[in-house]
């Protein structure tokens, strides 16, 4: 299968090969960032256009700086700037943006199965940038990028997601993209926060996090979601942090050479400590990175560029 005009809407739906596409394509295409002329001509004449019904900070102005310096123009919209705020529709609003000449559509939104819908309604492809609960596809593809930069492996290696499993489109994404690839998953969290069915997913669920740590090669610790909680499932702050998040001490049942990853933004002192998350094993920073270069990749292969451009 080849992603040219497709939709990348989630990684429950991609084949391993083309999760490999992907990953290769990011590795050739990494190279230009380092460059001191941060540009290539491989997109010019594309638009693309990066919708967000949610605040972000990494996941738009990666999309954004990929289809840059890739010479795509971008265009760049929010419910707060835009005709929503004057009733208008999620798709009326998408169907706007088509005609006017855009080629492909980056979409967040908080409802889950939102670029799903979308994708039906249009006749250009549609990158989920973060669906609701639900997927967060290229977050996934650079988390096994930056993995793949550190340990050259994903089949065999046991990677630990702690935390807010339950609100975590980001976890979804990451299960889906690492277990095809032959990863061992295991997830721990408080009880409320973990959701039904996950061993259905391949993973395994452990009630405590140490034994979630135990003989991990990737710590992945993530973001505890407090905007999409409707009622207390923990506490507090502090007993969370207590019982649930990442510090030296904890981290010593890893391996010693375990990578510590976060999707970002965090929370320090509450899911994951500073010393920690600054700590010479995080590859936090490096994550941002590999989320321009997939991103990159992505836009790419949907679009059919040249490689003689690059």
């Amino acid at each position: 299968m080849t992603l040219r005009g497709k939709d990348l809407l989630s990684l429950r739906e991609m084949s391993p090969e083309d999760i490999e596409s992907v990953l290769s394509t990011a590795r050739s295409l990494k190279e230009i960032l380092s460059r001191p002329l941060k540009k290539v001509p491989t997109l010019r004449g594309k638009v693309v256009c990066t919708l967000f019904y949610e605040a972000s900070t990494r996941t738009r102005a990666s999309f954004e700086l990929a289809a840059k310096y890739m010479s795509a123009d971008t265009v760049s919209l929010q419910p707060s700037g835009s005709s929503v705020q004057k009733g208008e529709t999620l798709s009326d609003t998408a169907r706007n943006l088509e005609v006017m000449g855009t080629d492909v559509v980056v979409m967040r939104h908080p409802v889950s199965g939102a670029c799903h819908f979308l994708s039906k309604v249009l006749d250009i492809p549609v990158i989920n940038a973060g669906d609701g609960m639900h997927e967060h596809p290229t977050q996934g593809l650079l988390d096994i990028f930056t993995i793949l930069e550190y340990k050259s492996r994903i089949r065999g290696l046991k990677v630990a997601i702690l935390g807010d499993i339950l609100h975590s489109r980001v976890a979804r994404s990451d299960i889906f993209g690492l277990t095809k690839m032959g990863a061992h998953v295991t997830v721990a969290g408080p009880p409320t926060l973990l959701p039904p069915g996950l061993e259905d997913l391949g993973v395994k669920v452990c009630r405590r996090v140490e034994e979630a740590l135990e003989g991990a090669d990737v710590v992945y610790v993530l973001r505890l979601q407090l905007e999409r909680q409707t009622k207390g499932l923990f506490p507090s702050k502090r007993e969370y942090h207590d019982f649930f998040g990442l510090n030296r001490e904890r981290l010593k049942y890893a391996k010693e050479d375990a990578l510590v990853m976060h999707p970002g933004p965090m929370n320090r002192g509450v899911e994951i400590t500073t010393d920690v998350a600054d700590s010479p094993r995080a590859a936090i920073l490096d994550q941002v990175v590999s989320g321009v270069a997939v991103r990159m990749a992505v836009l790419y292969l949907i679009l059919g560029g040249e490689t003689s451009d690059l």
